[in-house]
């Protein structure tokens, strides 16, 4: 639907061809400044003219724009855990979002900050929703980025990386593992009794948990752990079997060291 009619369009381009300003077009016209924008470029493709080409729309998987690898790989994690990409008809551009507890705004900081890495051209956004902050991106490739994307949930379909998402994975693990962490884990405290010399006494203890349904990411984080050299069990609580647990004091320093409690 052309909301601005012919005739506005073509008084438009008829003042941008004799070199007024688009924003200056725009308030003489009272038309979005993007709109002018885009109506200026579409008429000097049509004329031949150079047109310059925005760097959002360069794809790192289509086009080879350099990626920022590390800040992808804990950007992953993230998606796996808490991040799905929205078709709205409304939107001619799919969004991903992450959606993130308000009780961790440093997740929250993190995350926008990995998307600004990822996704240099693109504005990011937080949208608010109960308890939590959707953290978002539109751009045109995601699904070239997150090739896991597909209809329902990810618990009911297969998720597999490909060859140049495990291979940076493999280059950053401990980003994925953070990633996911950040998203589906968590660090507790865990506290037990033994009876010491007639004496009963309470143990506390560190321990990492991630949760998660989907058979496919908890195989992603545990065969991460395997390359980490870090030891983990299964933990079923109250007939929950999605649970894997990180709870050996060598190993949770480890993850300290890269990961810590969420904040």
């Amino acid at each position: 639907m052309n909301f601005h009619g012919t005739e506005v369009r073509q008084q438009a381009l008829t003042l941008l061809r004799n070199g007024t300003k688009n924003v200056e077009v725009a308030r003489q016209l009272s038309v979005p400044l993007g709109t002018i924008s885009y109506w200026k470029h579409e008429d000097r493709a049509k004329r031949g003219e150079p047109v310059a080409t925005r760097p959002s729309l360069f794809c790192p998987r289509c086009e080879g724009r350099p990626l920022d690898d590390v800040a992808y790989s804990y950007l992953l994690g993230l998606y796996l855990g808490d991040g799905h990409i929205s078709h709205y008809a409304k939107h001619k551009v799919p969004s991903l979002l992450i959606t993130l507890d308000d009780s961790w705004p440093g997740i929250q900081d993190q995350a926008e900050s990995a998307l600004r890495a990822v996704f240099p051209h693109n504005a990011t956004c937080r949208v608010r929703t109960v308890g939590a902050h959707n953290i978002k991106v539109y751009f045109k490739h995601l699904p070239c980025l997150f090739p896991q994307h597909g209809p329902g949930k990810k618990h009911d379909r297969k998720i597999v990386l490909e060859p140049w998402q495990q291979e940076i994975v493999d280059t950053h693990p401990w980003e994925f593992v953070r990633g996911l962490i950040h998203s589906d884990g968590c660090r507790i405290t865990n506290w037990t009794t033994r009876l010491v010399r007639g004496e009963r006494k309470r143990y506390e203890y560190p321990r990492y948990f991630f949760t998660n349904k989907s058979d496919d990411i908890r195989e992603l984080f545990t065969g991460t752990l395997d390359k980490l050299g870090i030891t983990w069990t299964h933990c079923t609580r109250n007939g929950n079997p999605y649970n894997i647990s990180v709870a050996r004091k060598a190993d949770v320093a480890l993850m300290d060291a890269h990961i810590g409690p969420k904040y």
